[in-house]
């Protein structure tokens, strides 16, 4: 009988990747694929839509080279929560003043709209609850009105069709303008069954996209992996290499699609304290650029200063709850490439192995750590009097505050090596305990999470996990497959081709675990401690906002 291969495609903040699975969730070929992006302005973030979907094409030919397409049995994609804009023959549109027009996209982390977010949360509308009671300059309301504010003759008044780059990639594969129910009710204030909320959209000044049944931002919707349209277009097919009328999955965001790969792995025999618990005891944890940590409950769950509960928007008919961070492996990358001995320890890193190049630079790293650490005592500790509050590009949860800037407590004039290895080991220990603080707002909302599935780019860091389970008190589950976003990606298309009668199913058979990291029980005073002055730093940050403001005040009445 011949193999069974789904492709996952999977187009993240820096790249556009591609992987051939097997039934079995098991990796055969990958590829990967730059892509650029452009900051016209400080906190404008863009990217080109036809780039990204040629890069799509590129990297889907390479990893089905040579395998019969007849075996390729469907296609997800996921991808980051950009908004890309086009108009009435779907073709791209400008959404910067430099009046570019492929370059049409959004990017999720652009914070051009931090005022329209501030005011949008102002009204207090009911929408809110279900964005932990703050709208962020991440989500597509507050950048959309953007738009109409300071593009309106340009892009605006033009504009006809308003996509997530998820819903993008499966309309450019099927025509399908279907979106997914993750996009929409996850970046767009969307709640199924009820739909759009005509009254927050007249409320925020976007009354006009009401307009024809919100034909411009979707008025037709399914859950994630439903099969759209009649799959493959003959031009997508031709475009990517594959049958017409491959099955194509509705697409979910990047993160989600990480989630979905490892939540619902078989556990049985790891001694893990969610065996045995329904689904609901286990946290996602996507970490790369940024963090998204996904929760899932059978009954909505309201967190505050936490997205959701939102229903169907990563496995259907459960309800998810979605934190994160904004920075997470871009502030390690600043933290440690601004330091004045990087370029010493780049030298270092390729002495040891000329191959990574850049790439050693953080195993090189962790084992410098481990050799300044005695050999009776954990590498933790070497950061007991260094502490960073890491909302560097603001707080996405459990604060909810994109004003909320990043902070170094215990610096000292040197500038050594061993001084950019103690503010990196910081650096991972503040993120951990970021986490920890969402997995208490959580907790205290009524989940019940008693271990984390962690996957991305930073799970491939040694020191990151163990961080995180150590800092938590909770063991952390790494997947077989490093690329879970793939796979994530690939169960996508696996449902729709119908081999799999539901995600579930999907999940099930093709998640794996592969190593499980245990929290080291000796540090837990340490990060008790440790915890407590992370947050007094947000609060001393306040602090000194508010001392300032009122200097500001008083200057003003003079």
């Amino acid at each position: 009988m011949a193999a069974v291969y789904y492709v996952g495609v999977d187009v993240g903040t820096a790249s556009v990747r591609a992987a051939l699975v097997t039934r079995e969730g098991h990796l055969k070929r990958a590829a990967q694929e730059p892509v650029s992006i452009w900051e016209p302005h400080p906190d404008h973030y863009v990217q080109s839509s036809r780039e990204i979907w040629e890069k799509c094409c590129a990297v889907v030919k390479e990893v089905t080279r040579g395998v019969n397409k007849s075996q390729v049995r469907g296609i997800g994609f996921d991808a980051t929560c950009s908004l890309v804009v086009l108009d009435q023959r779907f073709q791209p549109l400008a959404v910067n003043q430099d009046g570019n027009e492929q370059r049409n996209v959004v990017m999720w982390m652009d914070h051009r709209a931090a005022e329209q977010a501030a005011r949008i949360t102002g009204t207090g509308h009911g929408v809110l609850s279900r964005v932990g009671g703050v709208m962020s300059p991440e989500m597509q309301p507050p950048k959309l009105l953007w738009l109409k504010e300071n593009l309106r003759e340009s892009c605006w008044n033009k504009a006809a069709h308003f996509f997530d780059l998820p819903d993008f990639l499966s309309w450019k594969a099927t025509g399908s303008l279907t979106r997914s129910l993750c996009t929409l009710v996850c970046k767009w204030t969307y709640c199924p069954p009820v739909g759009w909320d005509v009254t927050f959209w007249t409320a925020i000044g976007l009354d006009d996209l009401t307009e024809n049944n919100f034909t411009k931002i979707g008025n037709v919707t399914c859950s994630p992996g439903s099969p759209l349209g009649d799959g493959l277009t003959q031009e997508a097919a031709a475009e990517l290499g594959l049958d017409f009328g491959t099955a194509v999955g509705a697409s979910l965001i990047d993160a989600h699609a990480g989630g979905l790969a490892v939540i619902g792995a078989d556990v049985k025999g790891f001694r893990l304290p969610c065996e045995g618990q329904p689904i609901t005891s286990r946290m996602a944890m996507i970490c790369g650029t940024s963090s998204c940590h996904m929760a899932i409950s059978g009954q909505p769950l309201f967190v505050p200063g936490v997205w959701g509960p939102c229903l169907s928007a990563m496995v259907p008919d459960v309800w998810l709850n979605e934190g994160g961070q904004s920075a997470t492996g871009r502030l390690i990358d600043h933290m440690v490439k601004g330091h004045a001995a990087f370029a010493q320890l780049q030298e270092k890193a390729r002495q040891r192995c000329p191959a990574t190049g850049d790439d050693g630079i953080y195993g090189y790293l962790n084992d410098h750590l481990s050799g300044m650490s005695s050999s009776c005592s954990a590498v933790d500790l070497l950061a007991s009097s260094l502490h960073v509050w890491p909302d560097f590009h603001g707080n996405r949860s459990p604060l909810a505050d994109p004003a909320l800037k990043g902070m170094v407590v215990g610096l000292s004039l040197s500038q050594t090596l061993d001084d950019l290895a103690l503010l990196y080991l910081a650096t991972m220990q503040a993120l951990a305990l970021g986490t920890l603080h969402i997995l208490e707002a959580m907790k205290e909302a009524g989940h019940d999470i008693k271990t984390i599935f962690l996957c991305g780019g930073l799970s491939k860091n040694s020191l990151f996990v163990q961080t995180h389970a150590n800092a938590t008190g909770l063991p952390v589950v790494l997947p077989q497959q490093t690329e879970a976003v793939l796979v994530g990606a690939a169960v996508l298309g696996a449902c729709a081709s119908q081999d799999h009668g539901t995600i579930q199913e999907a999940m099930a058979k093709m998640a794996k675990v592969g190593k499980v990291i245990e929290p080291d029980c000796s540090l837990h005073s340490f990060y008790q401690r440790k915890y407590k002055v992370f947050r007094r730093l947000v609060d001393h940050q306040r602090e000194y906002q508010d001392l300032m403001n009122t200097f500001g005040t008083e200057c003003h009445s003079l």
